[in-house]
Protein backbone atom coordinates (compact mmCIF):
# COMPACT_ATOMS: atom_id res chain seq x y z
CA UNK A 1 0.00 0.00 0.00
CA UNK A 2 0.83 3.78 -0.31
CA UNK A 3 1.33 5.40 2.94
CA UNK A 4 0.66 9.10 2.72
CA UNK A 5 2.45 11.34 4.83
CA UNK A 6 -0.07 12.58 7.65
CA UNK A 7 -0.64 15.47 10.35
CA UNK A 8 -1.46 14.74 13.67
CA UNK A 9 -5.03 14.62 14.78
CA UNK A 10 -6.31 15.64 18.07
CA UNK A 11 -7.84 12.47 20.25
CA UNK A 12 -11.75 14.71 19.38
CA UNK A 13 -10.92 14.49 15.34
CA UNK A 14 -10.07 10.64 15.50
CA UNK A 15 -13.87 10.39 17.51
CA UNK A 16 -15.68 12.41 15.69
CA UNK A 17 -14.71 9.69 12.68
CA UNK A 18 -14.97 6.78 14.72
CA UNK A 19 -18.65 7.74 15.39
CA UNK A 20 -19.23 8.14 11.77
CA UNK A 21 -18.38 4.04 11.04
CA UNK A 22 -21.00 2.21 13.10
CA UNK A 23 -20.02 -1.18 13.24
CA UNK A 24 -21.53 -4.41 14.65
CA UNK A 25 -19.26 -5.55 17.60
CA UNK A 26 -19.66 -8.53 20.36
CA UNK A 27 -18.35 -7.98 23.83
CA UNK A 28 -17.59 -10.35 26.35
CA UNK A 29 -16.45 -9.97 30.01
CA UNK A 30 -13.67 -12.22 31.41
CA UNK A 31 -14.50 -13.70 34.68
CA UNK A 32 -11.47 -14.92 36.81
CA UNK A 33 -10.60 -16.96 39.83
CA UNK A 34 -7.99 -17.99 42.25
CA UNK A 35 -6.92 -14.55 43.34
CA UNK A 36 -7.89 -13.75 46.38
CA UNK A 37 -11.19 -11.35 45.10
CA UNK A 38 -8.31 -9.00 43.61
CA UNK A 39 -8.68 -7.19 40.16
CA UNK A 40 -7.30 -8.71 37.03
CA UNK A 41 -6.82 -6.13 33.71
CA UNK A 42 -4.74 -4.50 31.56
CA UNK A 43 -4.80 -8.50 29.88
CA UNK A 44 -2.50 -9.50 26.78
CA UNK A 45 -4.42 -11.28 23.92
CA UNK A 46 -4.89 -15.00 24.50
CA UNK A 47 -1.60 -17.20 23.00
CA UNK A 48 -1.48 -20.58 22.58
CA UNK A 49 1.12 -22.70 24.94
CA UNK A 50 1.26 -26.35 25.29
CA UNK A 51 -1.77 -27.26 24.28
CA UNK A 52 -4.06 -24.22 25.55
CA UNK A 53 -4.76 -20.53 25.47
CA UNK A 54 -2.87 -18.36 28.14
CA UNK A 55 -3.58 -14.61 29.08
CA UNK A 56 -1.41 -12.61 31.09
CA UNK A 57 -3.58 -9.89 33.33
CA UNK A 58 -2.34 -7.57 36.06
CA UNK A 59 -3.49 -8.42 39.40
CA UNK A 60 -4.23 -5.72 41.87
CA UNK A 61 -6.26 -4.62 44.85
CA UNK A 62 -8.53 -2.05 44.04
CA UNK A 63 -6.98 0.55 45.98
CA UNK A 64 -3.09 0.24 45.25
CA UNK A 65 -0.91 -0.27 42.46
CA UNK A 66 1.12 -2.50 43.66
CA UNK A 67 0.64 -5.77 41.49
CA UNK A 68 1.40 -9.25 40.06
CA UNK A 69 1.57 -10.56 36.71
CA UNK A 70 -0.12 -13.87 36.43
CA UNK A 71 -0.76 -16.51 33.73
CA UNK A 72 -3.81 -17.62 33.55
CA UNK A 73 -5.73 -20.55 31.70
CA UNK A 74 -9.48 -21.10 31.28
CA UNK A 75 -11.42 -24.16 32.25
CA UNK A 76 -14.57 -25.69 31.05
CA UNK A 77 -16.68 -23.05 32.50
CA UNK A 78 -15.14 -20.55 31.09
CA UNK A 79 -13.24 -18.95 33.76
CA UNK A 80 -9.82 -18.30 34.08
CA UNK A 81 -7.15 -19.13 37.11
CA UNK A 82 -3.73 -19.12 37.50
CA UNK A 83 -2.14 -21.58 35.46
CA UNK A 84 -1.11 -24.29 37.83
CA UNK A 85 3.26 -24.33 39.00
CA UNK A 86 3.69 -20.83 36.82
CA UNK A 87 5.29 -18.20 38.18
CA UNK A 88 4.11 -14.79 38.98
CA UNK A 89 5.70 -11.48 38.73
CA UNK A 90 5.55 -8.02 40.49
CA UNK A 91 4.94 -6.23 37.54
CA UNK A 92 2.53 -4.22 35.84
CA UNK A 93 0.77 -4.08 32.56
CA UNK A 94 1.95 -7.44 30.57
CA UNK A 95 2.90 -7.69 27.51
CA UNK A 96 3.73 -10.90 24.91
CA UNK A 97 5.04 -11.49 21.56
CA UNK A 98 7.30 -14.34 19.94
CA UNK A 99 10.59 -13.85 18.69
CA UNK A 100 12.85 -16.66 17.05
CA UNK A 101 10.91 -19.36 18.44
CA UNK A 102 11.21 -17.84 21.82
CA UNK A 103 8.79 -16.37 24.30
CA UNK A 104 9.09 -12.93 25.02
CA UNK A 105 7.09 -10.97 28.26
CA UNK A 106 7.45 -7.90 29.89
CA UNK A 107 5.88 -5.98 32.35
CA UNK A 108 6.21 -2.88 34.64
CA UNK A 109 8.09 -2.72 37.62
CA UNK A 110 7.71 -0.04 39.80
CA UNK A 111 10.32 1.78 42.14
CA UNK A 112 9.27 3.15 45.62
CA UNK A 113 10.93 5.96 47.84
CA UNK A 114 13.48 4.88 49.88
CA UNK A 115 11.42 6.52 53.29
CA UNK A 116 8.54 5.64 52.18
CA UNK A 117 7.91 2.12 50.52
CA UNK A 118 4.29 3.48 49.07
CA UNK A 119 5.00 5.70 47.20
CA UNK A 120 6.10 4.79 43.90
CA UNK A 121 8.52 7.38 42.56
CA UNK A 122 9.78 5.48 38.96
CA UNK A 123 9.83 2.97 36.82
CA UNK A 124 10.93 0.46 34.39
CA UNK A 125 9.91 -2.07 31.71
CA UNK A 126 11.81 -5.54 32.74
CA UNK A 127 11.79 -8.25 29.80
CA UNK A 128 11.98 -11.64 29.90
CA UNK A 129 12.65 -14.92 27.57
CA UNK A 130 12.47 -18.49 27.00
CA UNK A 131 11.54 -21.64 25.46
CA UNK A 132 9.07 -22.58 28.09
CA UNK A 133 6.74 -20.40 29.85
CA UNK A 134 8.25 -22.08 33.61
CA UNK A 135 11.81 -21.20 32.85
CA UNK A 136 11.64 -17.48 31.92
CA UNK A 137 15.06 -15.29 32.15
CA UNK A 138 15.40 -12.00 33.04
CA UNK A 139 17.45 -10.16 29.90
CA UNK A 140 16.68 -6.45 29.52
CA UNK A 141 15.58 -3.61 31.47
CA UNK A 142 14.17 -0.86 29.64
CA UNK A 143 14.80 3.26 30.42
CA UNK A 144 13.68 4.63 33.50
CA UNK A 145 10.43 5.79 33.77
CA UNK A 146 9.60 4.33 30.44
CA UNK A 147 7.08 2.37 29.49
CA UNK A 148 5.15 0.79 26.34
CA UNK A 149 8.44 -0.89 25.21
CA UNK A 150 7.33 -3.59 22.13
CA UNK A 151 8.93 -6.04 20.54
CA UNK A 152 8.37 -7.65 16.66
CA UNK A 153 10.31 -9.63 14.64
CA UNK A 154 10.64 -8.79 11.20
CA UNK A 155 10.32 -10.21 7.79
CA UNK A 156 13.92 -9.89 7.17
CA UNK A 157 14.49 -11.79 10.66
CA UNK A 158 15.35 -8.50 12.57
CA UNK A 159 13.55 -7.54 15.75
CA UNK A 160 11.72 -3.76 15.53
CA UNK A 161 11.24 -2.00 18.94
CA UNK A 162 8.95 0.23 19.84
CA UNK A 163 10.05 3.06 22.71
CA UNK A 164 7.53 5.89 24.92
CA UNK A 165 10.11 8.28 25.59
CA UNK A 166 8.88 12.02 27.94
CA UNK A 167 10.22 14.74 28.59
CA UNK A 168 12.71 16.78 26.76
CA UNK A 169 12.36 14.09 23.78
CA UNK A 170 8.90 13.11 23.66
CA UNK A 171 6.90 15.41 26.00
CA UNK A 172 3.75 13.43 27.15
CA UNK A 173 4.37 10.50 25.48
CA UNK A 174 5.94 9.70 21.94
CA UNK A 175 6.30 6.43 20.06
CA UNK A 176 9.92 5.81 18.88
CA UNK A 177 10.88 2.84 16.74
CA UNK A 178 14.26 1.36 15.98
CA UNK A 179 15.37 -1.62 14.72
CA UNK A 180 18.57 -4.45 16.27
CA UNK A 181 19.83 -7.56 14.99
CA UNK A 182 18.69 -9.52 17.72
CA UNK A 183 17.32 -9.89 21.66
CA UNK A 184 20.83 -9.28 22.82
CA UNK A 185 21.50 -5.87 21.67
CA UNK A 186 18.20 -5.21 23.39
CA UNK A 187 20.20 -2.35 25.66
CA UNK A 188 20.48 1.36 26.90
CA UNK A 189 21.80 1.86 23.06
CA UNK A 190 18.83 0.73 20.99
CA UNK A 191 16.42 2.62 23.32
CA UNK A 192 18.60 6.00 22.69
CA UNK A 193 18.28 5.11 19.05
CA UNK A 194 14.69 5.10 18.72
CA UNK A 195 13.39 7.41 16.28
CA UNK A 196 10.23 9.49 17.37
CA UNK A 197 7.53 8.87 14.76
CA UNK A 198 6.53 12.60 13.70
CA UNK A 199 3.14 13.86 13.47
CA UNK A 200 2.08 11.39 16.00
CA UNK A 201 -0.02 13.28 18.81
CA UNK A 202 -0.86 16.77 19.41
CA UNK A 203 1.16 18.52 21.99
CA UNK A 204 -1.24 17.91 24.56
CA UNK A 205 -1.94 14.66 24.42
CA UNK A 206 -0.05 11.30 24.34
CA UNK A 207 0.00 7.59 23.13
CA UNK A 208 2.44 4.35 22.85
CA UNK A 209 2.11 0.96 20.70
CA UNK A 210 0.61 -1.97 22.66
CA UNK A 211 1.10 -4.36 20.49
CA UNK A 212 3.20 -4.52 17.05
CA UNK A 213 1.70 -7.72 14.28
CA UNK A 214 4.03 -8.37 11.27
CA UNK A 215 1.54 -7.49 8.05
CA UNK A 216 1.84 -9.88 4.58
CA UNK A 217 3.28 -6.93 2.83
CA UNK A 218 6.22 -6.24 5.39
CA UNK A 219 4.32 -3.46 7.37
CA UNK A 220 3.67 -3.39 10.80
CA UNK A 221 0.35 -3.07 11.98
CA UNK A 222 0.19 -1.19 15.89
CA UNK A 223 -2.10 -1.60 18.29
CA UNK A 224 -1.75 1.16 20.83
CA UNK A 225 -3.54 3.77 22.71
CA UNK A 226 -4.19 7.77 22.09
CA UNK A 227 -5.05 9.69 25.20
CA UNK A 228 -5.82 13.01 27.08
CA UNK A 229 -6.63 15.34 29.49
CA UNK A 230 -10.12 17.02 30.23
CA UNK A 231 -10.53 20.43 31.49
CA UNK A 232 -11.15 18.28 35.39
CA UNK A 233 -8.09 16.44 34.87
CA UNK A 234 -9.85 13.14 34.15
CA UNK A 235 -8.05 11.13 32.01
CA UNK A 236 -9.15 9.37 28.78
CA UNK A 237 -7.54 6.72 26.76
CA UNK A 238 -8.72 5.25 23.18
CA UNK A 239 -7.69 2.11 21.50
CA UNK A 240 -5.67 2.67 18.16
CA UNK A 241 -4.52 1.59 15.36
CA UNK A 242 -1.97 2.46 12.70
CA UNK A 243 0.78 0.80 10.26
CA UNK A 244 4.05 1.61 9.99
CA UNK A 245 6.63 0.93 7.00
CA UNK A 246 9.67 -0.67 9.22
CA UNK A 247 12.60 0.68 6.78
CA UNK A 248 11.34 4.41 6.60
CA UNK A 249 8.92 5.27 9.27
CA UNK A 250 6.10 6.12 6.95
CA UNK A 251 2.94 5.72 8.65
CA UNK A 252 -0.87 5.84 8.35
CA UNK A 253 -3.00 8.08 9.81
CA UNK A 254 -4.11 6.86 13.19
CA UNK A 255 -7.53 5.96 14.05
CA UNK A 256 -9.66 4.86 17.00
CA UNK A 257 -11.01 1.18 17.29
CA UNK A 258 -12.38 0.74 20.90
CA UNK A 259 -13.99 3.53 23.12
CA UNK A 260 -15.06 3.25 27.21
CA UNK A 261 -18.36 3.36 25.78
CA UNK A 262 -18.04 0.12 23.62
CA UNK A 263 -18.50 -1.63 26.92
CA UNK A 264 -21.04 -1.92 29.79
CA UNK A 265 -20.89 0.32 32.67
CA UNK A 266 -19.08 -0.91 35.68
CA UNK A 267 -16.37 -0.56 38.87
CA UNK A 268 -13.37 1.62 38.15
CA UNK A 269 -10.21 2.13 39.88
CA UNK A 270 -10.67 5.97 40.52
CA UNK A 271 -13.18 8.53 39.03
CA UNK A 272 -10.34 10.13 36.98
CA UNK A 273 -10.31 6.27 35.03
CA UNK A 274 -13.69 6.00 34.44
CA UNK A 275 -13.17 6.82 30.76
CA UNK A 276 -10.13 4.60 30.21
CA UNK A 277 -9.18 1.96 28.33
CA UNK A 278 -6.04 0.10 27.92
CA UNK A 279 -5.07 -2.02 24.28
CA UNK A 280 -3.93 -5.32 25.71
CA UNK A 281 -3.80 -6.85 22.35
CA UNK A 282 -5.67 -8.27 19.31
CA UNK A 283 -6.13 -11.79 17.90
CA UNK A 284 -6.55 -11.25 13.84
CA UNK A 285 -10.09 -14.20 12.82
CA UNK A 286 -11.56 -15.53 9.93
CA UNK A 287 -14.02 -13.12 8.20
CA UNK A 288 -12.01 -9.65 8.14
CA UNK A 289 -12.85 -9.75 12.18
CA UNK A 290 -10.84 -9.42 15.23
CA UNK A 291 -11.15 -9.76 18.90
CA UNK A 292 -9.80 -6.53 20.70
CA UNK A 293 -8.40 -7.43 24.75
CA UNK A 294 -8.78 -4.51 26.72
CA UNK A 295 -8.39 -3.51 30.44
CA UNK A 296 -11.11 -1.52 31.33
CA UNK A 297 -11.37 1.90 33.69
CA UNK A 298 -8.43 -0.19 35.31
CA UNK A 299 -10.67 -2.21 37.32
CA UNK A 300 -11.85 -5.34 34.65
CA UNK A 301 -11.16 -6.54 31.70
CA UNK A 302 -12.77 -7.71 28.44
CA UNK A 303 -12.64 -9.31 25.10
CA UNK A 304 -14.74 -7.51 21.61
CA UNK A 305 -14.76 -8.61 18.50
CA UNK A 306 -14.61 -5.62 15.79
CA UNK A 307 -14.13 -5.43 11.95
CA UNK A 308 -10.17 -6.06 11.41
CA UNK A 309 -8.65 -3.05 11.81
CA UNK A 310 -5.39 -4.07 10.02
CA UNK A 311 -7.14 -5.07 6.85
CA UNK A 312 -6.78 -2.12 5.16
CA UNK A 313 -3.23 -2.10 5.60
CA UNK A 314 -2.65 -4.78 3.22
Amino acid sequence: MIIKKTRAETAGQLLSKFYDEPRITKVEKLVFAGVGGRDVYNITAPFHYDGEDVIMGRVEERDSEFSQVFFFTQSADRVWSPRAHTHTYNLQDPCVTCIKGELVVGGVEVMTAADNPHRIISWATQFYRGTHIDSLCHFSSGPRNMKDIRLIELADGRIGVFTRPQGSRGGRGQIGFTIIESLDDLNEQAFRDAKILQDQFVAEEWGGANEAHLLRNGLIGVLGHIACFDEESNKHYYSCTFALNPLTCEKTAMKIIAVRGDFPVGPGKRPDLEDVIFSGGLVRLPGGRAMLSVGVSDAEAYRIEIPDPFNEYE
